[in-house]
């Protein structure tokens, strides 16, 4: 992204949970807990598993040539796993991957980054929603004049207006939970997504390998993306929710209602009274942002057969900026509700 942009829509923590350094350090765990696991079901030998997990331990990537195999073969693994078997003696090198495919090791990489992401998103909405319950005993008494279809209605409260902008956070929070154990599963299906190149042992394998890596055990889903397009619709909820948050102050904040006051930022270069609600029409950008990546997402849920080289880029093309633009929203919500104050009637 351009640096300038950047600082308007980028999450430097949640970028580097999905840098490209964490990206093989979950190929790598994943290969790591297939050897072990395929050595515990009896499926290679003990001292094959050992040396794999000592070579990968200390293994240095050649990022360029996996640039490479990246642009040759459309998906990163086999470069990488031609990087990894001059390190192996022969005798162990036919055993890593063996019975893997690469939507394996990518699949199961992925959960393991977005295990990291959703615990950063938990912590931030926590911190919102304890900032709303601040806000709420400052002047949650105080009377505000409600507005519908853009126009005055009738006299309200600031209590029921920050409810509106809490409790759907606080209803996605709770939902949060149980996406955890639909959505981040082990990945492990062999070529074709039915575990047959693990001569019986597929099943014992994935069973330890999701112990391994904390992750829940599934059936193979290689062309089943029901589970992320429905993460990104979460993610849809939460900029829509905190887009909502951005709209209704920045309404508020016009000189002609002057119900809100923001402190600091948002100058003009033309007219030097002005003092724009940038970090609130941030929140409403980024909702329209990731709201039009969704629905490319969505597109992601049609594989031809057991596995679609369109749809499955589609998610990488997509997703990780969806995952940066909620971070950044929720990092813009803790700045503008650090920097909201509201003005006595």
């Amino acid at each position: 992204m351009n640096n300038l942009l950047s600082a308007f829509a980028s999450d430097p923590v949640i970028e580097a949970l999905l840098s490209n350094e964490a990206l093989v350090s979950g190929y790598l765990a994943f290969e790591v807990a297939l050897a072990k696991a395929s050595a515990i079901s009896g499926f290679i030998p003990e001292a094959a598993a050992q040396e794999i997990e000592t070579a990968l331990a200390q293994f240095s990537m050649d990022w360029n040539d996996l640039k490479l195999g990246m642009a040759r073969d459309g998906v990163p693994i086999p470069a990488l796993i031609r990087q990894l078997k001059p390190r192996l003696s022969p005798s162990a090198a036919v055993y890593l991957h063996k019975g893997a495919t690469s939507q394996d090791a990518v699949d199961t990489a992925l959960m393991l980054q977005l295990a990291k992401v959703i615990a950063i998103y938990e912590e931030r909405i926590s911190l919102l929603l304890t900032r709303f319950g601040e806000m709420k005993a400052e002047f949650g008494n105080r009377p505000y004049l409600a507005h519908t279809r853009m126009q005055i209605a009738l006299a309200s409260t600031w209590s029921a207006k920050l409810a509106t902008w809490s409790e759907p956070l606080a209803r996605i929070l709770k939902a949060l939970g149980p996406l955890r154990q639909s959505l981040l599963v082990l990945q492990l299906g062999g070529p074709v997504g039915d575990r047959a190149s693990f001569d019986g042992h597929g099943d014992t394998i994935a069973r330890h390998m999701a112990e391994m890596l904390d992750l829940g055990l599934a059936e193979p889903w290689h062309s089943q993306r029901d589970q992320i397009v429905g993460f990104g619709n979460i993610l849809v909820q939460i900029t829509g929710i905190l887009g909502k948050i951005g709209m209704d102050v920045a309404l508020l904040a016009q000189n002609e209602i002057g119900a809100v006051r923001l402190t600091g930022g948002g100058s003009s270069s033309a007219m030097a009274h002005k003092s724009n609600p940038v970090t609130a029409e941030a929140l409403v950008t980024l909702a329209k942002q990731v709201a039009g990546h969704a629905g490319t997402l969505n597109l992601a849920m049609i594989h031809e057969n057991e596995r679609s080289g369109v749809a499955w880029a589609l998610e990488w093309l997509t997703l990780p900026t969806m995952l940066i633009s909620t971070g950044a929203s929720l990092n813009h919500a803790a700045s503008l509700l650090g920097r909201l104050e509201v003005v006595p009637s």
